[in-house]
């Protein structure tokens, strides 16, 4: 896209980037506390991933719904999931957004309509054609908002999802975000075609293929398809392409891809793209490194807060398993 030139298109640009850098910088500190055995199980990080979880979240309403993976940090901060909360349940305690039970991979807050992340790969793709049935159903309106990996592209439940939204028109976006390897597994080894938007030709649905590395370029292609969803006029298979700059989970090493391809997809890293735009539309480099001190210090304060927050209490595993008091 072009560079913002109006007051307002920077400003709208500079939130966007606030909201990015305070996903990098919450991730790098979740990356620091898990090597210290600060937190435990498995732990999944966004960095490289920031433009498409902000520009797709952006484009939405407070009552639409977001369906996540297991890499479900980026989407939960960028839904505006409070940072203390968040912290303090990859460190499994009491005050974490679900009270220590999911951990990294299964964020959840109904009060901003974000139904999760999943763990299982695939899995969640019919539940969020389930809940843009159920907003069909109602009428209320709302669209869903799916993520997931290229890996799931080949899970026999985006099949099912997607002709269950073909068939019944559900306000449903599905958004493939390819970082080209699935664990460890490059897409060209697991996709007999490469794009995964082309399988949208196969329910008669609209798709849509774009870079993942300009925020607002996301942004403006997510809301063609929230806006035709919301219209009535069915769901959008979008394939949006980005990378990882860490390994899959923090306890892979990457030995699978070369050190000059990682050099190469950092050349684009969202952030610094954006930070250029934004530095060329008149922002002074002092104001920029000013946002980032404050963004810096609220991770820092999260940190804190997940620290010194009171353990669950004993025996808080055998909770929520078993129907209670019917």
């Amino acid at each position: 896209m072009s560079q913002p030139k109006t007051k307002k298109e920077t400003e709208d640009l500079l939130e966007l980037y606030r909201q990015m850098l305070l996903i990098r910088r919450f991730e790098e500190a979740s990356a620091k506390a898990y090597s210290m055995g600060k937190i435990g199980g498995f732990c999944h990080l966004y960095i490289g991933q920031e433009a498409v979880g902000v520009g797709a979240i952006s484009a939405l309403e407070q009552k639409d719904y977001i369906v996540s993976t297991y890499r479900d940090h980026g989407h939960a901060l960028a839904r505006g999931l409070e940072p203390k909360a968040l912290m303090a349940e990859l460190f499994g305690k009491k005050t974490g957004i679900v009270s220590g039970n999911g951990g990294s991979m299964h964020f959840f807050d109904k009060s901003k309509n974000f139904m999760g992340g999943h763990g299982i790969v695939g899995g969640h793709i019919s539940l969020a054609a389930g809940i843009a049935y159920a907003s069909k159903y109602r009428g209320d309106g709302a669209v869903t908002l799916c993520f997931f990996g290229e890996g799931a592209a080949n899970i026999g439940s985006f099949h099912e999802g997607m002709n269950l939204a073909a068939i019944w028109k559900l306000p449903l976006v599905m958004i493939c975000e390819n970082n080209h390897y699935a664990m460890g597994t490059p897409e060209y080894r697991a996709l007999s075609v490469k794009d995964v938007s082309v399988r949208a030709v196969a329910y008669d649905i609209a798709r849509d293929h774009i870079e993942g590395d300009e925020v607002r370029k996301v942004r403006e292609h997510v809301r063609v398809a929230v806006e035709r969803a919301r219209r009535g006029e069915g769901p959008t298979l979008m394939e949006i392409s980005t990378y990882r700059f860490r390994g899959h989970s923090m306890s892979d090493p990457a030995k699978y891809r070369t050190k000059e391809e990682l050099e190469k997809y950092k050349q684009g890293d969202p952030l610094i793209k954006a930070e250029k735009d934004l530095l060329a539309a008149g922002w002074a480099q002092e104001e920029l490194t000013k946002m980032d001190e404050i963004i810096l210090k609220t991770v820092e304060e999260s940190v804190d807060f997940a620290e010194k927050s009171e353990e669950p209490p004993l025996g808080w595993l055998y909770k929520h398993v078993y129907a209670e008091n019917v």
